[in-house]
């Protein structure tokens, strides 16, 4: 997709702040942080949303592996971390490129009762 905000990152024709990258995923500091630390993880190949993932595509996969070590480079792993991966408008997704919110530096209140 030409016009998504996410291949633009992906391309290197939006900056970021990098925090991991690797064959198949980009990780970078989220530009309206809702934590102390929140990354914004996603595969470099695009995907709209979780419901279009294969399940035997390796995607999600990749993507779970790349939390743990953004996490661990954030310094989260030990105190722990969110993850969140909304799907579809009502969802709260707004980028229609598959990506995971990975949040933590502080505790995190559940905020869904």
């Amino acid at each position: 997709m030409t016009d998504c905000i996410f291949c633009k990152i992906i391309r290197g024709e939006i900056p970021c702040a990098k925090v991991y990258e690797d064959d198949a995923v980009l990780a970078f500091d989220d530009i309206h942080p809702m934590a102390p630390v929140h990354v914004v993880i996603i595969p470099k190949t695009h995907v709209a949303t979780l419901l279009d993932v294969d399940a035997k595509d390796a995607t999600v996969g990749r993507l779970i592996a790349a939390a743990q070590d953004v996490a661990r480079i954030k310094n989260v792993a030990a105190g722990g971390f969110r993850t969140v991966v909304n799907c579809n408008a009502d969802g709260g997704q707004v980028v229609f490129h598959l990506h995971m919110h990975l949040l933590g530096g502080r505790k995190l209140e559940d905020q869904l009762g």
